[in-house]
């Protein structure tokens, strides 16, 4: 006698939520590490302004935050360049200490006299200085690394402790300041933002650049005959970016100059007070516009040139690169250099937002640019990294030191949770690169 076997039939198989937000972000073509780096953010931001009792998400602290970004942020685009080569530079904070401090003295001692109080010519030739020593450096550094087979680690260790030697041996040990106001402009404060209008104009302009890259991709892809994203998914993106841009000026535009400085603005302007005073905004900070401005022009550098694709090309296979006929060593040297360049630009940023340059400016900023770097997808392994990461990077970083600060925490404390948040971040990496193999 056989038993009779029921079978149910099976249930038609529907797709997971798994499986949509997957098909989301493949149509969005979004990086779910940046993703996660930009939930990251949010958590943190949201986390310090409970802790501080809600005294960091509000104006003036992020539009500090944004300023405080603009030094280490912009050596990070430099970084990321570096890292991809397999290589690494310790010493990019002592570099810009020994270039600000270049800057200054060649502002005070000799730009200034001869050139007299707030000339132009004046910033112009200091930032000019500050480049070509920066440069110098970088490409010193650079060729005992590609040419004379030194290991990077050791030549950049190195350099932490000579350029941080030479800024104290140039200065003698003093505090050398800023006389240049004109200088002063790139370091923001209240004579270095652009105000509120001139904000909402570099906001549409941002904007219309949004609209016309996502254009011009489309084009692209469609003359290479590449897959395109779906519309949605084109308006989706472009419709974040803009808000992003929009929801950024509208809180530096509410950030607005204190009292004094609004009456002294006023007076210079030929603005009559209102008896109920005077609402301007600070608007954006030049070293924040110089900020993005270099990481478009890295961007760009790292995407769109030959030197790009071959610093991409020796991170990924070195042996390879060189037996395609690319000249490994002068990229390498090319890239210190590059850096040493952002340094100086860092440098400048950092000298004129403190008015001065000193013996202890820039220490330990390495640390941060390095963090900001592989945190923002840069991996140590080399061959891969965005500059929009590490800028985003950056201001995780920052983002932790300005909140630890509210919060009124020791700085050997804030040592430790940033060495803390670097090891966990290659922690990451690794596992990211295991599972994508």
């Amino acid at each position: 006698m056989s038993e009779a076997v029921s079978q149910t039939p099976s249930k038609p198989k529907t797709a997971s939520s798994t499986g949509g937000f997957k098909h989301f972000l493949k149509a969005t073509e979004i990086d779910t590490r940046m993703l996660g780096m930009i939930g990251a953010l949010f958590v943190i931001w949201i986390g310090f302004h409970i802790l501080s009792g809600g005294t960091f998400l509000t104006a003036r602290n992020l539009w500090n935050l944004s300023v405080q970004t603009a030094s280490v942020g912009v050596m990070a685009t430099g970084m990321v360049l570096v890292i991809v080569t397999r290589n690494i530079d310790l010493s990019v904070g002592s570099i810009l200490g020994v270039t600000g401090m270049i800057m200054a003295i060649a502002q005070t001692t000799w730009l200034t006299p001869m050139l007299g109080f707030d000339s132009q010519l004046v910033w112009i030739l200091t930032l000019a200085v500050g480049l070509a020593a920066g440069l110098t450096i970088g490409a010193l550094q650079g060729f005992v690394i590609a040419y004379m087979g030194v290991p990077a680690f050791i030549v950049t260790l190195g350099g932490l402790l000579i350029w941080r030697g030479a800024a104290w041996w140039v200065a003698s040990g003093r505090t050398i300041p800023i006389t240049d106001n004109n200088f002063k402009i790139i370091g923001g404060g209240s004579d270095g933002s652009i105000g509120s209008t001139w904000s909402w104009l570099i906001a549409l302009v941002a904007i219309a650049f949004l609209a016309l890259a996502a254009v011009n991709a489309r084009r692209q892809r469609h003359r290479f005959h590449f897959p395109v994203k779906p519309i949605w998914a084109e308006v989706l993106t472009f419709g974040l970016g803009a808000l992003a841009v929009v929801v950024a000026t509208l809180v530096v535009n509410s950030y607005y100059l204190p009292g004094p400085l609004a009456r002294r603005y006023a007076e210079a302007s030929g603005i009559e007070v209102p008896e109920a005073g005077l609402a301007i905004s600070f608007g954006y900070a030049v070293p924040v516009l110089l900020f993005i401005g270099v990481g478009i022009v890295m961007t760009f550098i790292a995407r769109r040139t030959r030197f790009g694709r071959y610093v991409f090309a020796i991170g990924g296979n070195p042996e390879a690169a060189e037996l395609a006929g690319i000249n490994t060593k002068r990229v390498t040297m090319m890239v210190f250099a590059l850096m040493g360049m952002l340094a100086a630009v860092g440098a400048a940023i950092s000298t004129a937002r403190l008015t001065s340059a000193t013996n202890a400016q820039g220490t330990l900023d390495e640390l941060y640019t390095i963090a900001a770097a592989v945190i923002g997808g840069t991996s140590l392994a080399g061959g891969a990294g965005t500059i929009a990461g590490a800028m985003l990077g950056a201001l995780v970083m920052q983002s932790l030191q300005s909140g630890m600060v509210l919060l009124g925490m020791d700085t050997p404390l804030q040592n430790i949770v940033v060495g803390a948040v670097l090891v966990v971040a290659v922690w990451l990496d690794t596992i990211y690169r295991r599972r994508a193999a």
